[in-house]
């Protein structure tokens, strides 16, 4: 054995000089990944401040009137909120969402496919060997009619064998596989930012639901009473006999608008309880019990669009595969060349009594030189194929940044607008409820006919209803805004 090794050591040092020399070897071929002057994350109008931060709304609400400030998203956006039910929740999901395990394990599967191709890059060592009995046949050692005698024989082998990268190839693989695992890092974030902002959402629309069936009871209430007066009235035969229908039908009305709105808290209970990774009948005792829809306190941080372009994940994503695509072009176009494998073997077989003596060994050194001689019409089509694949991200990339600038600018204005409706709802709301109280009080006192009194509370009620679908519907536009500014990824 000491001879084997003895005469496998002498040729190691072609090995390293077959290393050295790819070491040695120029700029491996095929383009390299730059993002491209005219790509529109490139364009100084995608840094800019956000055009609907800069127009506040028409409201007169001194709180209203600067919903944004340019200050920096931080870290973790829903803390903005100062609700510890919804930081819990959200820790939740984090930790236990079905959507996230599997982005994490496709990562760490990605992972272990770019170990796989950089394995490529080195040496590769291989050994083999076993012991028999028996013996050859006569024939095979020339000598008719003999049988040789039955023995312990003995068989070892060892190469090692590396590929010379001279063209880049081994050296693009890798660039492709490491942009993958980037693009799948990104996708992780990517699902963190969906994950959280569909469990502040599914919470706000509980505690807007809350609110709105506590509005809508609050309506059921006060026509109730309606009826009550109407009946005493009518029993002291002050008012009309469709006077009491009339107030009933109204409150059939009201009660019809509870079951939609429990329907739909329900729903949302179950998307919650599903998203932070329990069973769907496993709600969230302190969400159950909101009423008051969550909202930011004074002005919300957006940046700019040069701090979107660099937080959103999904931009990160689009670009690495990109980067992946421009890589494998140099893949494909080193297939035009030979390859280069230097090669080592060492082996030592015969009879166990002899066993690594001198005459049963073996060796060899010398590169293996492969080459299909080049089919230009198979070759160019592979290049062709990856040109177009990395033209295709490049555009997936452009159109995922206008994307981003989009949802943004369309959350931006939509949460301003829906402000100036608020205000005007609740303006609303407050005179009909002026007018309701009145028209109680009069048709109580026997001034104004039922109809009158029934306008206004129909007014209220209306009134009510609209302003508790505005704020829902804040809630959800904050959580909008949110989710297209692209936070809540990063690490603690």
């Amino acid at each position: 054995m000491q001879a084997l090794i003895s005469n496998m050591a002498r040729p190691l040092s072609a090995v390293a000089l077959a290393a050295l020399l790819a070491a040695c070897a120029g700029s491996p071929i095929g383009p390299s990944y730059q993002m491209p002057a005219d790509a529109v994350a490139a364009q100084p109008a995608a840094s800019l401040p956000f055009a609907g931060a800069a127009s506040a709304p028409s409201s007169a609400d001194a709180a209203a009137a600067r919903p944004y400030t340019p200050a920096p998203l931080p870290t973790h956006w829903w803390r903005l909120y100062n609700d510890a039910t919804l930081d819990s929740l959200v820790s939740q999901a984090l930790a236990h969402n079905t959507d996230l395990r599997q982005a994490a394990a496709n990562l760490e599967r990605v992972q272990a496919m770019e170990s796989e191709v950089a394995g490529a890059q080195k040496p590769a060592i291989n050994v083999n060997g076993g012991p028999s009995f028996g013996h050859a046949s006569g024939l095979s050692v020339l000598k008719p009619g003999y049988e040789p005698p039955d023995a312990f024989h003995y068989s070892v082998a060892g190469s090692v064998s590396y590929q010379i990268d001279l063209f880049g190839q081994l050296q693009r693989a890798s660039e492709a596989a490491h942009n993958s695992t980037l693009a799948s890092a990104a996708a992780l974030d990517l699902a963190r930012v969906s994950v959280a902002a569909s469990t502040a959402r599914a919470y706000a629309e509980i505690c807007s639901a809350g609110h709105r069936l506590q509005s809508a009871h609050q309506s059921v209430q006060l026509q109730q009473r309606a009826v009550e007066v109407t009946e005493r009235l009518q029993q002291a035969g002050r008012t009309g006999t469709l006077d009491l229908p009339r107030a009933r039908s109204q409150l059939q009305q009201l009660q019809a608008a509870v079951p939609p709105l429990q329907a739909q808290r329900q729903s949302a209970l179950i998307r919650l309880a599903t998203l932070t990774g329990s069973p769907p009948q496993a709600f969230s005792s302190e969400a159950v019990n909101c009423t008051t829809p969550p909202q930011v306190a004074g002005a919300i941080p957006v940046g700019d669009g040069a701090a979107l372009l660099r937080r959103r994940p999904d931009l990160r994503q689009a670009e690495r595969e990109a980067a992946a695509a421009t890589a494998r072009i140099g893949v494909a176009m080193a297939d035009r060349y030979p390859k280069v494998t230097l090669g080592l073997s060492a082996s030592s077989a015969g009879l166990a009594s002899g066993f690594a003596q001198r005459d049963t060994l073996a060796w060899s050194l010398g590169p293996l030189i492969s080459w299909t001689i080049p089919n230009t019409g198979v070759v160019d089509a592979r290049i062709a194929q990856n040109e177009a694949s990395t033209r295709m991200a490049l555009a997936k990339f452009d159109g995922t940044v206008l994307a981003a600038l989009r949802e943004t600018e369309t959350a931006l204005s939509s949460y301003a607008h829906e402000l100036d409706r608020k205000a005007a709802l609740q303006a609303s709301r407050d005179e009909a409820r002026i007018v309701a109280e009145q028209a109680r009080r009069l048709y109580a006192g026997g001034k104004v006919g039922y109809l009158e009194s029934l306008d206004a509370e129909r007014s209220l009620a209306s009134s009510e209803a609209a302003l508790a679908t505005s704020e829902a519907q804040l809630a959800d536009d904050q959580v909008q805004l949110f989710l297209a500014l692209g936070g809540g990824w990063e690490p603690t």
